[in-house]
């Protein structure tokens, strides 16, 4: 048995011993450097750029401007291909531009034979620019004066609504309170270990091969080839190991420039890397929401409606666009079904860097509206803030108000109960004074959340695997879901394992995705890679192990339906199981039979049609210092529903990982920005303040297993979900200490300050 057990990761050792090559670990003899010239201002136009001082520097091989480019607009948020035009992404960028809409838009690329080299020649670009009013705050945007920052009304995006449910005006008579608040959240960055990198060369007169630090291989693959209108076949993508992505590399960011800068300079290897600061700025950041949202609820404490009137703001370029805002609003229906929605949703365009997907993709934002909106509605009536959620959580028998899917393994209020005894709730609450005084003062806070296993029926779930039985017995699996750090690669060589009834160490899984060779897969995001992968993975194995099992029937005569793989050994399936042979005999038998057999492979391409919700909460115990306006977290948990947990020890990791994101995002991110001028302050990990070993708490991670029936082990989504509740479980926190509700984000000394101030606290 090997799902269910805590196995090592399969590139643990190579990672912690710098075994593991990254796309910056590679190089190529003759390999030149590129780098962008980013403009100074966040919204304009270039009047005039000189290069040719640039250009006319030793070891330059070339500068290209926006002038210079394909004159094709593209994509580049990382969904699949879409077969309903009316639902393709918002094609709104070209490779270089002379419209500059935030501070750091590329408008022209050196390569040179070294990144010294093409630094001085950066340098050396006159650039004169005509500028405009930077659009920074969401009113400025939606001003009727407002400058155009690409031909939109109003510079709008997108924009949808909806009521699922009911009948909303009934929901609203029934309703004894209406509570409303207004939520805002920050621009964050994902801040992954690994900067964004790749390089690109020619292997003959026509293909293009380009190594990548991506989530996205195959999808990359295909904007690069709508972005400089070449055919598929003609580029190949290459993912090697990758340090982390968050979503930022759920994008094309890089891929289409260095594809055609060889294309332009005869095929040489050219690699274009970002520093820490061009990645905080030139890749993508998270949407800051502002979030309107009513609660409709009886004296009981029965929630009947929930109103959202959510503003998400995409920044220069639409990315992931609109689909972050309908994604955040529909994922938060699956916690509380049985009341009436009703959603308005409009995201708009901002002289600030591109958003994009992030770890939640929306779920984060809207999850801190709602669930800081449920404890404003339970303090209102009175009512405990426990109770409350328990009474209105999703249960067996629910079903989601707008796809009206039946929810099958719905953990929540199991979730929540354990994390009310972790916490120890009702003995803190009974201890603990009901109003306090003095500097320092304590608060209980809990938050909950729901989640998807990825995006069916809104975007088609495709995933490949393939197997191939090895002369050793062992096997080669081969995928094309992308590991990102995730640990995904481990639960696939688990369930592999599991099905095919051999040891987990004998399935040795390819780490590197290569779109000439590897399986279908549309990539790592929307926590789908256990849940859509192991689909493929599972009938795969199941394909192998029957094509292994009918080998040893022809070698043995005996009948295959009799015949089981245990440990590695052909047995007979019966108790006691008596051993046939061993798999490395069948390998060999049928590699080297000169009269039957051949090399025993699966392969598979299987589409998911379902998609399970997950469920979870977080309880936190903290200190608040008021005159120094400064939170200390002294216990918090993270409970999860995430159906049969394929690995405990990847879990685990994961939820921690999560839990200190949503921590940094609670109390101490935000990329700062000049609302006037569109200046970033704070693009360095020195001014930007993610949280170090030394800020996070001890994190504690636990378990509600459920079985969900969609998923050939039960499993569903786990690696975005522990960053959704720490946040509002921390506001709930500080508004039961001090009676302050903060509905902003960060919760960092600023910000307490402020609101501190204005209600009197000091």
């Amino acid at each position: 048995m090997a799902v269910g057990k805590p196995m090592q990761r399969v590139d643990g050792v190579a990672k912690v011993t710098g075994k593991a090559r990254y796309t910056d670990d590679f190089s190529m003899p003759g390999m030149r450097v590129a780098k962008f010239l980013r403009s100074s201002i966040a919204h304009g136009r270039v009047v005039s750029i000189d290069i040719g001082q640039a250009s006319g520097l030793p070891g330059v091989d070339g500068v290209f401007t926006f002038k210079d480019i394909p004159k094709t607009v593209f994509a580049t948020a990382g969904h699949p291909f879409s077969m309903d035009p009316g639902h393709a992404d918002v094609a709104d960028r070209q490779l270089l531009t002379d419209h500059i809409r935030y501070q750091g838009d590329e408008i022209a690329v050196v390569v040179a034979e070294n990144e010294l080299t093409a630094r001085k020649a950066l340098a050396l670009i006159k650039v004169e620019y005509e500028t405009y009013k930077p659009l920074v705050r969401m009113d400025d945007v939606l001003a009727d004066d407002a400058p155009e920052i690409h031909k939109r009304t109003r510079n709008i995006v997108k924009e949808h609504a909806y009521v699922a449910g009911g009948d909303w005006q009934q929901a609203k008579e029934e309703s004894d309170h209406l509570i409303d608040g207004c939520y805002e959240t920050q621009v964050v960055q994902h801040c992954h270990l690994e900067n964004h990198t790749a390089y690109a060369y020619m292997d003959d007169l026509e293909h293009i091969v380009i190594v990548t630090s991506t989530q996205i291989p195959h999808i990359v693959r295909r904007i690069v080839g709508q972005a400089l209108e070449l055919p598929l076949s003609q580029i190949r993508v290459i993912k090697p190991y990758v340090g982390g992505g968050f979503g930022n590399k759920q994008d094309v960011v890089l891929e289409p420039m260095v594809a055609f800068l060889t294309l332009k300079l005869g095929g040489v290897p050219i690699k274009l890397r970002l520093d820490r600061e061009e990645c905080m700025v030139g890749t993508r950041v998270r949407h800051p929401f502002r979030v309107k949202l009513q609660v409709g609820v009886q004296k009981d404490g029965t929630v009947k409606l929930i109103n959202f009137d959510a503003l998400s703001n995409t920044g220069a370029y639409a990315s992931h666009g609109h689909s972050i805002a309908a994604a955040a609003a529909a994922k938060a229906h699956y916690m509380y079904p049985r009341a009436v929605y009703r959603c308005q949703a409009r995201t708009i365009y901002g002289n600030f860097p591109a958003a994009g997907a992030m770890r939640g993709y929306g779920s984060p934002q809207m999850t801190y509206a709602v669930d800081c909106a449920m404890e404003d509605a339970a303090r209102s009536l009175g009512m405990d803030s426990v109770e409350f959620r328990l009474k209105n959580a999703v249960r067996p028998g629910d079903m989601n108000q707008i796809g009206k899917r039946p929810i099958m393994s719905p953990g929540l209020m199991e979730c929540i109960e354990k994390g009310k005894q972790l916490i120890d709730w009702e003995k803190k609450r009974a201890d603990w004074p009901a109003s306090q005084s003095g500097p320092v003062r304590r608060g209980l806070g809990m938050a909950c959340f729901s989640y998807l296993s990825g995006t069916y029926p809104v975007c088609v779930e495709a995933a490949g695997a393939h197997l191939v039985l090895n002369q050793d017995g062992s096997v080669h699996l081969r995928v094309g879901a992308t590991e990102i750090g995730q640990g995904s690669d481990t639960a696939f060589a688990q369930m592999a394992a599991e099905t095919l009834g051999i040891p987990f160490a004998g399935v040795h899984l390819v780490s590197t995705q290569d779109t000439d060779v590897t399986p279908f897969d549309t990539g790592a995001y929307a926590s789908r890679q256990t849940y859509v992968g192991g689909q493929a993975v599972m009938r795969t194995a199941q394909q192998l192990k029957k094509k292994i099992l009918d080998y040893v029937g022809l070698i043995t005569g005996m009948n295959s339906q009799d015949l089981d793989i245990l440990d590695g050994n052909i047995v007979v399936a019966r108790t006691p199981a008596t051993a046939v042979m061993s798999l490395q005999d069948v390998a060999l038998d049928a590699y080297y039979d000169k009269n039957r057999g051949g090399q025993i492979t699966a392969e598979v391409s299987y589409k998911t049609r379902t998609n399970a919700p997950s469920f979870g909460c977080t309880f936190v115990d903290l200190e608040v210092d008021v005159p120094m306006c400064r939170v200390r977290i002294d216990e918090i948990f993270n409970v999860h529903d995430c159906g049969v947990v394929i690995n405990p020890l990847n879990a685990e990791g994961q939820v921690h990982g999560g839990m200190a994101m949503g921590i940094g995002a609670g109390l101490f991110e935000v990329l700062m920005i000049d609302p006037d001028s569109g200046r970033i302050y704070n693009n360095n990990m020195l001014d930007y303040k993610v949280p170090t070993i030394m800020d996070i708490p001890d994190l504690m991670a636990a378990f509600v297993e459920t079985y969900e029936p969609t998923h050939p082990y039960g499993s569903k989504s786990l690696g975005e979900p522990p960053v959704l509740s720490p946040a509002p479980a921390i506001r709930n926190a500080i508004l039961d200490a001090t009676g302050v509700a903060i509905n902003e984000l960060p919760l960092n000394p600023k910000t307490l300050f402020k609101h501190f101030k204005e209600t009197g606290l000091i």
